[in-house]
């Protein structure tokens, strides 16, 4: 039996079981919508499923497994009739100067934070095109508009994402469908701590560098200022909007460091504008 409500979306979320996508999808079951609430391990989220029976409904997903892609994709639209709104969260750190990077390490990571989401979306975009409507919100980060050290890597991943994203959603515009980045700060996840991966095999040379900020943030991976609640909510409105935007920034911190970035950019691109320009061929007849 379908699971409906009136004028309800139905949702599919990635990563559910802590954080941000725990946050995402408890807000959009209290707005009234339809979510199919995903985790590697499902019975980390039977609690949300416990609370809201009526519109929930828990399943496994490992983004990086394409059986359970699909499974988790047709059984979503099985279950709600269809997908309208594609929450693609799931995905983790991994802290490592590029030089002591291990290549299965960020491979994997790639996998889960970058082609995961390609999977995903495509697993569901022929049923948004068929319905000419949807809205596919990617969850990148303050690193995939800044990269710093120590997550270089992390911030490829992330910074793929914003392609991703920004091509797609001119792909996509012609058939309704929307696609939007959020990207947050620094939030009180476990992004810091428990689920952050590193290099197995750190390089004196950057001790007091690289080193310095992977300890940094551990230390400070719990007590972060951001409430995930509030990308939960900020997810939701941006779901419900006509036009929502492209790009989400969430937190003083991200909001800083982009500006910063784009000062910078601005500087460096007016000091190299002769240079930039003088690259052509001489018109035909003059002199080279």
């Amino acid at each position: 039996m379908a699971i409906t409500g009136n004028n309800a979306s139905a949702w599919l979320v990635t990563g559910c079981s802590t954080g941000i996508g725990r946050e995402i999808a408890i807000a959009a079951l209290a707005k009234g919508h339809r979510v199919a609430v995903t985790a590697r391990r499902p019975a980390a989220v039977e609690d949300i499923v416990a609370r809201f029976p009526d519109r929930a409904v828990a399943l496994a997903l490992d983004v990086t497994n394409a059986g359970q892609v699909a499974h988790a994709v047709s059984e979503t639209e099985r279950v709600f009739g269809a997908i309208d709104v594609l929450v693609n969260n799931a995905g983790y750190g991994y802290m490592a100067a590029v030089e002591e990077g291990d290549d299965d390490d960020v491979r994997r990571m790639f996998d889960t934070n970058y082609f995961g989401v390609v999977d995903l979306i495509k697993a569901v975009l022929p049923g948004m095109r068929r319905r000419r409507r949807g809205h596919i919100i990617n969850i990148s980060s303050m690193t995939g508009l800044v990269s710093n050290p120590p997550n270089v890597y992390y911030s490829s991943s992330k910074f793929a994402l914003e392609s991703l994203t920004e091509g797609l959603a001119k792909e996509l515009a012609p058939f309704g469908i929307r696609v939007s980045a959020i990207e947050p700060g620094a939030f009180r996840t476990d992004w810091g701590t428990r689920s952050m991966q590193e290099t197995s095999r750190p390089i004196d040379d950057y001790d007091d560098t690289v080193g310095a900020r992977r300890a940094m943030i551990r230390a400070i991976g719990g007590s972060l200022p951001g409430d995930p609640r509030k990308v939960g909510a900020a997810a939701v409105m941006i779901s419900e909007l006509e036009d929502p935007p492209l790009r989400l920034l969430l937190g003083k911190d991200v909001l800083a460091a982009t500006r910063e970035k784009l000062h910078a950019m601005l500087e460096s691109i007016a000091e190299w504008e002769p240079v930039t320009l003088d690259v052509d061929f001489p018109p035909d007849g003059a002199d080279a």
